[in-house]
C-alpha cells in the first residue's frame, strides 16, 4: 500500500530566513513559521491557537527562501515532515520534527 507524506501550510514567518552551506558546499536556509486556528466554543467564546513550524530549504530553493523572506511576511509552502535525532553531550536523545520544503510561495 502507498503512503503519503505531504504538508501545504500558509502561515507567517516567525523568524528571518538563516542560509547556511553544508561542508559539501550545499544551502540549506531555515526559518519558522506560525500557523492558527480560531474557533468559537459552544457558549460563543472566539478562541485562537498558535501552532509553530520549523522549515528547512535546500539549494536554489534555499537561496531563494534567504532572498525574498523576511520575518512576518505571509507564505505558502509544500514539503513533507522528516524528524531526525541526536545525542546531546550529557548523552540525552533529542529529537526534531521539520517540514522540508519542495515549494513556495
Amino acid at each position: 500500500m502507498r503512503s503519503i507524506n505531504k504538508v501545504i501550510l500558509i502561515g507567517n514567518l516567525t523568524r528571518d530566513p538563516e542560509l547556511r552551506q553544508t561542508p559539501n558546499g550545499q544551502s540549506v536556509c531555515t526559518f519558522g513559521i506560525a500557523t492558527n486556528r480560531q474557533w468559537i466554543t459552544k457558549d460563543g467564546q472566539k478562541n485562537n491557537l498558535a501552532e509553530f513550524h520549523e522549515v528547512v530549504a535546500w539549494a536554489r530553493l534555499a537561496e531563494i527562501c534567504h532572498q525574498f523572506l523576511r520575518k512576518g511576511k505571509l507564505i505558502y509552502l509544500e514539503g513533507y515532515l522528516k524528524t531526525r535525532s541526536w545525542d546531546t553531550p550529557e548523552g540525552v536523545r533529542k529529537f526534531k520534527t521539520e517540514i522540508i520544503i519542495k515549494d513556495m510561495v
